[in-house]
């Protein structure tokens, strides 16, 4: 429900209600609809609500592994989030100018699709309205925590939102504010970082040809560029982009006009979707391996990007965060059943124990991906090219790959 002011106590306080913060709510309240703890979701912008929202060609979107989809359907708002979302069915790896490739089907998976690409709106939109019409959480938005402190039970919380300040003491606060939070800082909580030197330049563009619901990670001189499949957009075939530079070379990247952007995006990507037609608006991110040095305290468990923000090869990070909420959510239910404080530490450091070798993993998967072909030294040409031919030689070790990238490796 959306509330204009909150109460005094809360068993959990969510700061940050975007896809993860939201996600997590929602699924604890639906895991433990017989005796739900009293939640709080503390978002800094006004929720949208409206499904009748208008995309536009130059949409944000995020990929969802399958194993992602499995999490949202145990909660039930995956036949929501379905109606807007465009398939993957098929996956073309390849290295630019080098022989090696790969090609990752739904059918040789034995699933529907091999992942999903929603835009950031539409999924906001989904995850709002729940969050809106639920009996057993409280949204408040816009709304900021201006400051944080430890009390021997909870947390104490100063909110503010438009004109008025409001005290809330929390069990337990679920921190899901994203990379760059205030809250850490304000805590002490150190981010142990490691750049890339890349850039991440994001945007939308149309194609010639259609894409066949396939998306293509191509690996060129500069790092990975991603092309996923977007639903059409006004008879236009749209692909979001996510192509990866060198950091010192992003700003010639982003100064290029259109048609000069295009010349150089041809380049990279090919002729696999004929001619590009059309790029939208870009945008430019710094990208690291950003690893929080404690992911708890008593009282306190980071979610999403603020305990561990990933290079975007592969799509890991929101499908590792939804992994995160599901073990979370298990562990946190298994403390209400036994009748434990939510934010005693020995419960959260069951949750980061069950956790760990998912987060190790997807952290290894993606750094080494990075590093492998983002840098032509003749040995990781050398690498990466048996590694792409045994993929495509070997089903065995496609089938390992395609687990990963898809979430559902065994944990």
């Amino acid at each position: 429900m959306i509330i204009s002011s909150p109460e005094n106590n809360y068993d959990i306080v969510v700061v940050g209600g975007g896809m993860v913060g939201a996600s997590f709510a929602y699924a604890l309240s639906k895991s433990l609809t017989a005796s739900c703890p009293n939640i709080l979701v503390v978002e800094a912008t006004a929720p949208i609500t409206d499904i009748c929202f208008q995309s536009s060609f130059d949409a944000r979107s995020t990929a969802l592994s399958f194993g992602s989809r499995l999490i949202y359907e145990s909660i039930g708002l995956w036949e929501e989030i379905e109606e807007q979302v465009s398939p993957i069915c098929e996956i073309r790896v390849s290295d630019r100018g080098r022989f090696g490739s790969t090609c990752l089907t739904r059918e040789e998976q034995g699933t529907e699709a091999l992942g999903y690409v929603v835009e950031n709106a539409n999924l906001g939109i989904v995850l709002n309205t729940q969050l809106s019409e639920s009996e057993s959480i409280a949204h408040l938005a816009p709304a900021i925590i201006e400051k944080i402190s430890p009390k021997e039970e909870g947390m104490r919380l100063e909110i503010v939102a438009g004109d008025n300040r409001f005290q809330v003491l929390a069990g337990l606060v679920v921190l899901a504010d994203g990379g760059r939070s205030p809250i850490c800082d304000q805590l002490g909580i150190g981010q142990s970082k490691e750049s890339y030197n890349q850039h991440a330049i994001i945007t939308n563009a149309a194609f010639e040809l259609p894409h066949q619901f396939c998306a293509f990670e191509r690996f060129t001189d500069t790092g990975p560029l991603a092309v996923l499949p977007l639903r059409e957009f006004n008879g236009e075939n749209r692909c979001s982009l996510v192509w990866t530079v060198r950091a010192e070379e992003s700003a010639e990247y982003m100064e290029l006009d259109d048609e000069e952007f295009i010349v150089k995006l041809q380049n990279s990507f090919g002729n696999h979707l004929g001619a590009v037609i059309q790029v939208g608006e870009k945008f430019c991110y710094p990208l690291s391996l950003s690893l929080a040095k404690e992911q708890i305290r008593p009282s306190l468990v980071l979610l999403g990007n603020v305990a561990h923000t990933l290079h975007p090869v592969a799509g890991q990070g929101l499908n590792l965060a939804l992994r995160d909420i599901e073990a979370l959510v298990s562990t946190l239910s298994s403390a209400v059943t036994q009748q434990k404080p939510l934010g005693d530490m020995a419960t959260l450091q069951r949750y980061v124990e069950k956790q760990d070798f998912d987060q190790q993993n997807s952290i290894r998967f993606t750094d080494s991906l990075t590093k492998l072909f983002s840098n032509n030294k003749q040995s990781n040409v050398i690498l990466r090219q048996l590694g792409l031919l045994t993929l495509e030689l070997l089903p065995s070790a496609r089938k390992t790959f395609a687990e990963q990238a898809m979430g559902i490796m065994a944990r």
